[in-house]
């Protein structure tokens, strides 16, 4: 089993879930349950996905949940640029999530890149013919 606390992308993701959390603590208070909602738990889901993915058993496994994690990081972009465009976060605030959120996002699929390399691929793991 691997251990997602050694993953540095697990680390960074919980941190800028963190910052979110503090971020939207300022939404109007009518968003409660709305876009400030939805960042949260889009935010959540990238670091728990990769978290999630690490405790399966196979490569595959793996993937599909750092795929998950990938699509969260997705979401929560799309979400910062409706509060950017409805003004709940300044100018250097989106800058500043858009840069750490792309810098996750690549990482992501570095780690899902590095995963697949590593995997033998469907030909090497034929039995080989008997002469």
């Amino acid at each position: 089993m691997r251990n997602f606390r050694n993953y540095k992308i697990w680390t960074e993701s919980i941190s800028f879930t963190t910052q979110i959390y503090k971020i939207v603590s300022d939404f109007p208070s009518f968003e409660r349950y709305g876009l400030s909602d939805q960042l949260r738990r889009a935010s959540v889901s990238i670091p728990s996905n990769i978290a999630e993915g690490a405790a399966r058993d196979s490569e595959r496994e793996f993937i599909h949940f750092l795929n998950i994690s990938l699509g969260s990081a997705f979401e929560v972009e799309t979400q910062l640029q409706i509060a950017y465009n409805l003004e709940y976060i300044s100018h250097e605030t989106f800058d500043m999530l858009l840069s750490q959120l792309h810098l996750i996002e690549k990482q992501i699929n570095e780690l899902i890149s590095v995963i697949k390399r590593q995997q033998p691929t469907a030909k090497s793991q034929q039995p080989k013919a008997k002469s």
